[in-house]
């Protein structure tokens, strides 16, 4: 199958699961074979894309896995917060504590989200020249709107989901 394929199946298996909504558990395992299809997506296409040598490609897998998987975390973590944030304010029987932990949660996320993600980009830096590191920089942005595109088709041929999302007026 090309790697194009692989992408598409990948994308629509995590546009499966719309971002926003609670985490169903029988989601979870299609949405990390997805990701792993798009880790492996991004990987077979590095080497060629990158023009790295044997040597820069091995060391640069295990750096590019780390960066992917810790920039998920963060965004599912800070997603997790941001649910929790929404059914206690929906409820209507928001507590100010809880309300406090959840933001002092954000915060922090959001803090530690985004210079995890600039070390790990440092070190893959350190091992790519100048010109791999923005051939890198065009392949996750390209990648990036790839799945843009998928999910937003996958999401228009889906009936409309209830308006259950919205905070009560």
């Amino acid at each position: 199958m090309r790697a194009t394929n692989w992408l598409t199946l990948a994308l629509l298996l995590v546009g499966s699961g719309s971002f926003g909504q609670e985490e169903l558990p029988s989601a979870l395992p299609a949405r990390e074979e997805a990701f792993r299809m798009v880790d492996a997506y991004v990987v077979s296409n590095m080497q060629e894309s990158l023009g790295l040598s044997d040597e820069q490609f091995v060391k640069a897998i295990p750096l590019v896995k780390k960066l992917q998987r810790e920039r998920r975390e963060y965004l599912f973590e800070r997603g997790r917060v941001l649910r929790e944030m929404r059914r206690l304010l929906r409820q209507g029987g928001a507590v100010e504590t809880q309300v406090l932990d959840l933001l002092k949660q954000a915060r922090a996320l959001d803090a530690e989200g985004p210079e995890r993600t600039r070390r790990n980009l440092e070190a893959l830096d350190a091992l790519l020249s100048p010109i791999q590191q923005a051939k890198y920089r065009v392949l996750e942005g390209e990648v990036e709107q790839r799945m843009r595109e998928l999910m937003n088709r996958t999401r228009a041929v889906r009936p409309a989901p209830r308006q259950r999302n919205q905070l009560p007026e």
